[in-house]
């Protein structure tokens, strides 16, 4: 199965890119043929309808077609003000917006549709991002995704990792590798290929 992991942060000791480590070795210990992505690699400026009338910029092209190509991906969700941020709502933004005249990309919700998605997020305080996530579900069913009902949201991020970004918690370990595992699952029950064991 393959696996598009990425969280919605480039901030260099971002919890939530630690936390997309984590489930990216989880993945690939399950046999997942994983694309760990990082949004700091892609040049996407703030979204512009005057801007992308002039052409979409290269790296959303790019950035389609990633998420096109993977049925299955892992979203790691900061949470800022109690929502996901504007950083992942402008990839959002620009990854559904149509393609004028290109037959590939005129429609918006092509590199979204039938995805089945794992939710994750982590954040300093008790609560984990949980809220952010509860904003996320909404925007990725209105794309038509499937976005799988096992969440999980760290609490307490600052003392959850080692200095190595290893994340610490069997309680915590079991709360990523759920979502891993039912993703993994469906996807492959939605995509028609063999499932793995779940636990």
């Amino acid at each position: 199965m393959k696996l598009l992991i990425f969280a919605g942060s480039t901030r260099r000791h971002s919890f939530n890119r630690q936390l997309a480590a984590t489930a990216a070795t989880m993945a690939r210990a399950a046999g997942a043929e994983l694309t760990h992505l990082e949004l700091a690699d892609f040049d996407i400026p703030l979204y512009n309808a005057d801007l992308e009338a002039r052409g979409t910029p290269p790296d959303v092209i790019r950035l389609k077609k990633l998420l096109f190509e993977h049925p299955a991906w892992i979203i790691c969700s900061p949470e800022y003000n109690g929502s996901y941020t504007a950083l992942l709502k402008n990839t959002i933004d620009w990854a559904s917006s149509p393609v004028k005249g290109d037959p590939e990309w005129s429609h918006g919700t092509e590199p979204f549709e039938g995805k089945v998605v794992g939710l994750l997020s982590a954040s300093p305080g008790a609560l984990g991002g949980l809220r952010s996530l509860s904003h996320l579900n909404p925007l990725l069913l209105n794309l038509q995704c499937w976005v799988a009902p096992q969440q999980f949201a760290l609490g307490n991020a600052g003392q959850a990792f080692d200095t190595h970004g290893v994340l610490q918690g069997e309680a915590q370990r079991k709360g990523v590798q759920a979502v891993v595992d039912q993703v993994l699952w469906a996807a492959a029950r939605l995509h028609g290929t063999i499932a793995p064991q779940i636990l």
